[in-house]
Protein backbone atom coordinates (compact mmCIF):
# COMPACT_ATOMS: atom_id res chain seq x y z
CA UNK A 1 0.00 0.00 0.00
CA UNK A 2 1.86 3.03 -1.20
CA UNK A 3 1.41 6.15 0.97
CA UNK A 4 -0.47 7.95 -1.39
CA UNK A 5 -3.32 5.11 -0.77
CA UNK A 6 -3.50 4.96 3.09
CA UNK A 7 -6.52 5.85 4.64
CA UNK A 8 -6.62 9.46 5.81
CA UNK A 9 -6.74 9.92 9.31
CA UNK A 10 -7.48 13.38 11.37
CA UNK A 11 -5.16 14.16 14.28
CA UNK A 12 -6.44 17.80 15.66
CA UNK A 13 -6.58 20.01 12.96
CA UNK A 14 -3.69 18.12 11.26
CA UNK A 15 -4.44 15.22 7.96
CA UNK A 16 -2.40 11.95 7.71
CA UNK A 17 -2.25 9.09 4.80
CA UNK A 18 -3.45 9.36 1.23
CA UNK A 19 -0.52 11.21 0.30
CA UNK A 20 -0.66 14.22 2.78
CA UNK A 21 3.01 15.25 3.39
CA UNK A 22 4.75 13.07 5.94
CA UNK A 23 4.20 14.77 9.49
CA UNK A 24 6.98 14.92 11.91
CA UNK A 25 6.61 13.60 15.56
CA UNK A 26 8.36 14.07 18.91
CA UNK A 27 8.22 13.45 22.42
CA UNK A 28 8.44 15.50 25.34
CA UNK A 29 10.81 14.49 28.20
CA UNK A 30 9.44 17.01 30.71
CA UNK A 31 7.47 15.73 33.91
CA UNK A 32 3.97 15.73 31.71
CA UNK A 33 2.04 17.40 35.07
CA UNK A 34 4.75 20.02 35.21
CA UNK A 35 2.59 22.05 32.65
CA UNK A 36 4.97 25.02 32.45
CA UNK A 37 8.22 23.22 31.38
CA UNK A 38 6.19 21.00 29.05
CA UNK A 39 4.22 23.45 27.33
CA UNK A 40 7.93 25.04 26.85
CA UNK A 41 9.38 22.58 25.62
CA UNK A 42 6.55 21.80 23.22
CA UNK A 43 6.84 25.62 22.06
CA UNK A 44 10.40 25.12 21.71
CA UNK A 45 9.87 21.80 19.04
CA UNK A 46 7.02 23.69 17.07
CA UNK A 47 9.38 26.42 16.59
CA UNK A 48 12.29 23.86 15.42
CA UNK A 49 9.57 22.23 12.86
CA UNK A 50 7.58 19.34 15.40
CA UNK A 51 4.15 18.56 13.61
CA UNK A 52 2.96 16.52 16.46
CA UNK A 53 3.85 16.13 20.00
CA UNK A 54 3.15 12.95 22.17
CA UNK A 55 3.31 13.48 25.93
CA UNK A 56 3.50 10.32 28.31
CA UNK A 57 0.60 10.06 30.89
CA UNK A 58 1.91 7.71 33.84
CA UNK A 59 -0.62 8.84 36.24
CA UNK A 60 -4.02 10.65 36.65
CA UNK A 61 -2.35 14.10 37.35
CA UNK A 62 -0.53 14.04 34.07
CA UNK A 63 -4.06 13.18 31.93
CA UNK A 64 -5.65 16.21 33.90
CA UNK A 65 -2.51 18.15 32.77
CA UNK A 66 -3.32 17.81 29.13
CA UNK A 67 -6.18 20.34 29.42
CA UNK A 68 -4.26 23.06 30.51
CA UNK A 69 -1.43 22.32 27.93
CA UNK A 70 -3.81 22.14 24.93
CA UNK A 71 -4.72 25.67 25.64
CA UNK A 72 -1.38 26.90 25.25
CA UNK A 73 0.11 25.14 22.26
CA UNK A 74 -0.73 24.99 18.12
CA UNK A 75 -0.29 21.52 17.50
CA UNK A 76 -1.68 18.14 18.06
CA UNK A 77 -1.38 16.47 21.47
CA UNK A 78 -1.16 12.77 21.32
CA UNK A 79 -1.09 10.58 24.76
CA UNK A 80 1.19 8.38 25.53
CA UNK A 81 -0.54 5.52 28.03
CA UNK A 82 0.53 2.31 28.95
CA UNK A 83 -1.63 -0.46 31.43
CA UNK A 84 -4.00 1.68 32.31
CA UNK A 85 -7.48 1.89 30.34
CA UNK A 86 -8.83 5.04 32.74
CA UNK A 87 -6.05 7.30 31.69
CA UNK A 88 -6.60 6.61 28.28
CA UNK A 89 -10.39 8.18 29.01
CA UNK A 90 -9.02 10.47 31.00
CA UNK A 91 -6.94 11.81 28.73
CA UNK A 92 -9.60 11.71 25.79
CA UNK A 93 -11.73 13.69 27.95
CA UNK A 94 -8.95 16.41 28.69
CA UNK A 95 -8.21 16.89 25.12
CA UNK A 96 -6.47 14.68 23.97
CA UNK A 97 -5.96 14.73 19.59
CA UNK A 98 -4.75 10.90 19.68
CA UNK A 99 -3.79 8.17 21.94
CA UNK A 100 -1.21 5.94 21.98
CA UNK A 101 -1.86 2.40 23.13
CA UNK A 102 -0.66 -1.13 22.75
CA UNK A 103 -4.29 -3.45 23.47
CA UNK A 104 -2.06 -6.27 24.73
CA UNK A 105 -1.07 -4.41 27.97
CA UNK A 106 -4.27 -3.07 28.79
CA UNK A 107 -5.94 -6.07 29.05
CA UNK A 108 -9.47 -7.40 29.23
CA UNK A 109 -11.70 -7.54 26.09
CA UNK A 110 -13.89 -4.29 28.31
CA UNK A 111 -10.99 -2.26 29.16
CA UNK A 112 -10.20 -1.80 25.41
CA UNK A 113 -13.87 -1.71 24.45
CA UNK A 114 -14.21 0.99 27.14
CA UNK A 115 -11.18 2.84 25.53
CA UNK A 116 -12.68 2.69 22.13
CA UNK A 117 -16.32 3.63 22.82
CA UNK A 118 -14.71 6.80 24.16
CA UNK A 119 -12.57 7.28 21.16
CA UNK A 120 -15.55 6.68 19.14
CA UNK A 121 -17.75 8.74 20.60
CA UNK A 122 -15.42 11.66 20.31
CA UNK A 123 -13.69 10.98 16.86
CA UNK A 124 -10.04 10.74 18.45
CA UNK A 125 -7.61 8.43 16.36
CA UNK A 126 -6.19 5.65 18.31
CA UNK A 127 -2.54 4.66 17.68
CA UNK A 128 -1.78 0.62 17.71
CA UNK A 129 1.55 0.74 19.43
CA UNK A 130 3.70 -2.88 19.26
CA UNK A 131 7.13 -3.22 19.93
CA UNK A 132 9.68 -5.65 19.44
CA UNK A 133 10.45 -5.43 23.30
CA UNK A 134 6.74 -6.16 24.40
CA UNK A 135 5.82 -9.10 21.92
CA UNK A 136 3.38 -11.19 23.23
CA UNK A 137 5.17 -14.72 24.21
CA UNK A 138 3.08 -17.07 21.89
CA UNK A 139 4.15 -15.11 19.10
CA UNK A 140 7.86 -15.28 20.28
CA UNK A 141 7.25 -19.16 20.27
CA UNK A 142 5.34 -19.59 17.50
CA UNK A 143 7.92 -17.52 14.79
CA UNK A 144 11.15 -19.24 17.14
CA UNK A 145 12.31 -15.35 18.63
CA UNK A 146 11.32 -11.61 17.74
CA UNK A 147 10.66 -11.67 14.31
CA UNK A 148 9.39 -9.26 11.90
CA UNK A 149 6.47 -11.74 11.18
CA UNK A 150 5.86 -12.35 14.62
CA UNK A 151 5.68 -8.33 15.14
CA UNK A 152 3.01 -7.90 12.35
CA UNK A 153 0.89 -10.49 13.28
CA UNK A 154 0.84 -8.87 16.43
CA UNK A 155 -0.03 -5.49 15.66
CA UNK A 156 -2.78 -6.63 12.80
CA UNK A 157 -4.13 -9.27 15.77
CA UNK A 158 -4.60 -5.96 17.94
CA UNK A 159 -5.85 -3.80 14.83
CA UNK A 160 -8.73 -6.83 14.19
CA UNK A 161 -9.54 -6.34 18.14
CA UNK A 162 -10.37 -2.98 17.47
CA UNK A 163 -11.91 -3.15 14.19
CA UNK A 164 -14.48 -5.73 16.10
CA UNK A 165 -15.27 -3.29 18.22
CA UNK A 166 -16.54 -1.40 15.10
CA UNK A 167 -14.09 1.57 14.84
CA UNK A 168 -11.84 1.82 11.96
CA UNK A 169 -9.84 5.48 12.58
CA UNK A 170 -6.44 3.95 13.40
CA UNK A 171 -2.73 4.46 12.79
CA UNK A 172 -0.45 1.64 13.54
CA UNK A 173 3.11 1.46 14.52
CA UNK A 174 5.65 -1.19 14.60
CA UNK A 175 8.95 -0.43 16.13
CA UNK A 176 11.91 -2.79 16.46
CA UNK A 177 15.57 -1.56 17.71
CA UNK A 178 16.52 -3.83 14.74
CA UNK A 179 16.47 -1.68 11.87
CA UNK A 180 16.48 -4.45 8.89
CA UNK A 181 13.73 -6.50 11.06
CA UNK A 182 12.21 -2.99 11.23
CA UNK A 183 12.50 -2.75 7.47
CA UNK A 184 10.87 -6.04 6.76
CA UNK A 185 8.28 -5.44 9.48
CA UNK A 186 6.90 -2.49 7.28
CA UNK A 187 7.45 -4.32 4.19
CA UNK A 188 4.66 -6.79 5.37
CA UNK A 189 2.17 -4.65 6.98
CA UNK A 190 2.07 -2.21 4.22
CA UNK A 191 1.32 -5.31 2.44
CA UNK A 192 -1.67 -6.24 4.28
CA UNK A 193 -3.42 -2.81 5.08
CA UNK A 194 -3.95 0.72 4.40
CA UNK A 195 -4.20 2.01 7.67
CA UNK A 196 -1.71 5.33 8.31
CA UNK A 197 1.67 3.54 9.60
CA UNK A 198 3.97 5.98 11.90
CA UNK A 199 6.98 4.67 11.48
CA UNK A 200 10.88 5.02 13.44
CA UNK A 201 13.29 3.09 15.23
CA UNK A 202 12.97 2.41 18.72
CA UNK A 203 15.06 3.11 21.62
CA UNK A 204 17.64 3.90 18.48
CA UNK A 205 20.29 5.42 20.79
CA UNK A 206 22.83 8.34 21.57
CA UNK A 207 23.29 11.56 19.23
CA UNK A 208 25.87 9.50 16.71
CA UNK A 209 24.23 6.07 16.85
CA UNK A 210 20.61 6.78 16.96
CA UNK A 211 20.79 9.11 13.97
CA UNK A 212 22.94 6.35 11.91
CA UNK A 213 20.32 4.01 12.92
CA UNK A 214 17.14 6.28 12.30
CA UNK A 215 18.74 7.54 8.59
CA UNK A 216 18.98 3.91 7.14
CA UNK A 217 15.81 3.07 8.79
CA UNK A 218 13.68 5.27 7.85
CA UNK A 219 15.65 5.96 4.70
CA UNK A 220 15.07 2.49 3.24
CA UNK A 221 11.20 2.48 4.74
CA UNK A 222 10.14 6.23 3.07
CA UNK A 223 12.19 5.20 -0.20
CA UNK A 224 9.73 2.79 -0.98
CA UNK A 225 6.72 5.23 -0.53
CA UNK A 226 5.55 3.84 2.89
CA UNK A 227 5.05 5.57 6.10
CA UNK A 228 2.68 8.99 6.94
CA UNK A 229 4.16 10.26 10.45
CA UNK A 230 7.97 9.50 11.41
CA UNK A 231 9.54 9.55 14.68
CA UNK A 232 13.60 9.83 14.79
CA UNK A 233 14.57 8.27 18.89
CA UNK A 234 17.36 9.75 20.14
CA UNK A 235 18.54 9.94 23.77
CA UNK A 236 18.99 13.26 23.93
CA UNK A 237 16.91 16.94 23.57
CA UNK A 238 13.87 15.99 21.83
CA UNK A 239 14.87 19.07 19.59
CA UNK A 240 17.58 16.81 17.89
CA UNK A 241 14.89 14.73 16.85
CA UNK A 242 13.18 17.59 14.92
CA UNK A 243 16.11 18.92 13.05
CA UNK A 244 17.63 14.81 12.16
CA UNK A 245 13.75 14.34 11.05
CA UNK A 246 13.85 17.35 8.84
CA UNK A 247 17.32 16.30 7.37
CA UNK A 248 15.71 13.11 6.35
CA UNK A 249 12.89 14.26 4.92
CA UNK A 250 14.85 16.83 2.71
CA UNK A 251 17.86 14.16 1.89
CA UNK A 252 14.82 11.98 0.66
CA UNK A 253 13.37 14.37 -1.49
CA UNK A 254 10.27 14.09 0.52
CA UNK A 255 10.35 17.59 1.84
CA UNK A 256 11.24 21.00 0.39
CA UNK A 257 12.51 24.19 1.53
CA UNK A 258 15.20 24.81 4.60
CA UNK A 259 18.90 25.65 3.78
CA UNK A 260 21.25 22.80 3.04
CA UNK A 261 24.94 23.90 4.13
CA UNK A 262 27.65 21.48 2.40
CA UNK A 263 30.83 21.85 3.59
CA UNK A 264 33.80 19.71 2.33
CA UNK A 265 35.90 17.78 4.97
CA UNK A 266 38.97 18.65 6.34
CA UNK A 267 42.25 18.23 4.92
CA UNK A 268 45.89 19.05 5.03
CA UNK A 269 45.03 22.13 3.15
CA UNK A 270 42.59 23.54 5.58
CA UNK A 271 44.04 26.63 7.10
CA UNK A 272 40.79 27.75 9.05
CA UNK A 273 38.81 26.28 11.87
CA UNK A 274 36.55 24.66 9.34
CA UNK A 275 34.66 22.81 11.68
CA UNK A 276 33.93 25.51 13.86
CA UNK A 277 32.81 27.80 11.02
CA UNK A 278 30.48 24.64 9.86
CA UNK A 279 28.83 24.45 12.78
CA UNK A 280 28.10 27.79 13.27
CA UNK A 281 26.95 28.08 9.79
CA UNK A 282 24.61 25.25 10.58
CA UNK A 283 23.03 27.04 13.52
CA UNK A 284 22.97 30.39 11.38
CA UNK A 285 21.08 29.04 8.74
CA UNK A 286 18.36 27.97 10.87
CA UNK A 287 16.30 31.13 10.89
CA UNK A 288 16.02 31.27 7.34
CA UNK A 289 13.05 29.92 5.30
CA UNK A 290 15.18 30.12 2.23
CA UNK A 291 15.25 27.08 -0.27
CA UNK A 292 18.48 27.35 -1.17
CA UNK A 293 22.26 25.48 -0.49
CA UNK A 294 25.09 27.04 1.32
CA UNK A 295 28.56 25.80 0.85
CA UNK A 296 31.51 26.13 3.17
CA UNK A 297 34.82 25.45 1.93
CA UNK A 298 38.16 24.87 3.52
CA UNK A 299 40.39 26.12 1.36
CA UNK A 300 40.91 28.31 -2.10
CA UNK A 301 41.83 25.17 -4.04
CA UNK A 302 37.91 23.49 -4.14
CA UNK A 303 36.51 26.57 -2.35
CA UNK A 304 35.20 28.41 -5.83
CA UNK A 305 34.90 25.57 -7.49
CA UNK A 306 32.81 23.20 -5.28
CA UNK A 307 30.69 26.49 -4.09
CA UNK A 308 29.85 27.26 -7.97
CA UNK A 309 26.68 24.57 -7.44
CA UNK A 310 25.91 26.29 -4.23
CA UNK A 311 23.86 29.73 -4.16
CA UNK A 312 25.93 31.17 -1.57
CA UNK A 313 29.32 29.93 -0.09
CA UNK A 314 32.47 30.61 1.86
CA UNK A 315 35.96 29.56 1.67
CA UNK A 316 38.74 29.83 3.73
CA UNK A 317 41.93 31.28 3.34
CA UNK A 318 44.91 32.04 5.71
CA UNK A 319 43.46 34.42 8.06
CA UNK A 320 40.68 35.63 5.10
CA UNK A 321 37.74 34.17 3.51
CA UNK A 322 36.44 34.52 0.36
CA UNK A 323 32.34 35.44 0.05
CA UNK A 324 31.17 33.64 -3.12
CA UNK A 325 27.67 34.25 -4.67
CA UNK A 326 26.02 31.77 -7.34
CA UNK A 327 29.61 30.38 -8.38
CA UNK A 328 31.47 34.25 -8.46
CA UNK A 329 33.77 35.03 -5.78
CA UNK A 330 31.93 38.61 -4.66
CA UNK A 331 34.64 39.57 -2.12
CA UNK A 332 37.26 38.90 0.45
CA UNK A 333 36.79 39.05 4.14
CA UNK A 334 38.81 39.08 7.10
CA UNK A 335 38.32 35.74 8.96
CA UNK A 336 36.43 36.41 11.82
CA UNK A 337 34.06 38.59 9.86
CA UNK A 338 32.80 35.66 7.21
CA UNK A 339 29.96 34.25 9.03
CA UNK A 340 28.83 38.50 9.87
CA UNK A 341 29.01 38.66 5.80
CA UNK A 342 27.20 35.46 5.40
CA UNK A 343 24.04 36.31 7.58
CA UNK A 344 24.27 39.89 6.07
CA UNK A 345 23.61 38.10 2.58
CA UNK A 346 20.96 35.84 3.95
CA UNK A 347 18.86 38.57 5.50
CA UNK A 348 18.88 40.03 2.02
CA UNK A 349 18.40 37.43 -0.07
CA UNK A 350 16.59 37.74 -3.40
CA UNK A 351 16.21 41.49 -3.09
Amino acid sequence: MSHNNTKVIRIGDRVIGGGHPILIQSMTNTKTDDIKNTVAQIQELTRAGCDIIRCAVPDMEAAKALKEIKKQISIPLVADIHFDYKLAIAAMENGADKIRINPGNIGSTERIKAVVDCAKERGIPIRVGVNSGSLEKHLVEQFGGVTAEGLVMSAMDQVHRIEDMGYDNLVISIKSSDVMMCVRAHELINEQTDYPLHVGITEAGTLMRGNIKSSVGLALILGQNIGDTIRVSLTGAPINEIKSAKLILKTLGLRQGGIEVVSCPTCGRTNIDLIGLANQVENLVEAYPLDIKVAVMGCVVNGPGEAKEADLGIAGGLKEGLLIKHGEIVRKVPEDQLIAALKEELEHWGE
